[in-house]
């Protein structure tokens, strides 16, 4: 049976590097699984690549059809934007695959909810708030229409996101902090193959 190896972590805390990395790893042979978003796309984004990037008449339709596994709102400067993971095929853990996924720790509960705790290990990205928070401002400033109030917001909702309590509420006891990539990325490389 396989396994989704699930990354997650405050934003800017590296973890799109870390997941790139990981997918990259040709010896892990992990199938990647990509979530959906209502927001924008990002300059340098692509649809079907870092999200599939979908209007919120389609995210209904999708929920009729009993095709959503897991759905998070967010009330942004700019509106609500919904991020989800759908059941639309991407995973069949009765294959001999093995998946990569990168997500929030609600995303998470709710995917080991649907899919078993025992078959969603997770990976949580650790990086020291000033670190992260400098990481975001730059990040931000290469935006073409810079959105800082947004940044500010989810880099302070982060904080209540992912508390200790929260974490560990959900079974999350190992952190892998982010503070060297090349040491965190081989961390998390050999924790996968001990499922492998």
């Amino acid at each position: 049976m396989g396994k989704i190896f699930y990354i997650l972590g405050k934003s800017s805390s590296g973890k799109d590097t870390i997941f790139q990395q990981i997918k990259n790893n040709r010896q892990l042979n992990l199938k990647t699984v990509v979530g959906y978003t209502t927001r924008p796309m990002r300059v340098g984004e692509k649809n079907g690549v870092e999200y599939y990037f979908v209007s919120p008449q389609k995210l209904e339709e999708m929920k009729d059809k009993g095709k959503i596994i897991e759905c998070r709102g967010y009330n942004t400067v700019h509106g609500l934007w919904n991020y989800f993971t759908a059941d639309d095929g991407q995973i069949d853990l009765d294959s001999d695959n093995n998946y990569l996924y990168i997500g929030t720790l609600e995303a998470y509960k709710g995917m080991r909810k649907y899919y078993g705790e025992e078959n969603v290990i997770p990976f949580y990205i650790y990086v020291e708030p000033g670190e992260r928070l400098s990481r975001a401002v730059e990040r931000e400033r290469r935006q073409e229409n810079p959105k800082y109030t947004e940044l500010c917001r989810r880099f302070i909702a982060d904080e209540e996101d992912f508390s200790r309590e929260k974490i560990l509420e959900v079974g999350i006891d190992k952190i892998y902090e982010n503070d060297k990539l090349f040491e965190c990325v081989n961390n998390i490389e050999n924790d996968i193959k001990k499922y492998l």
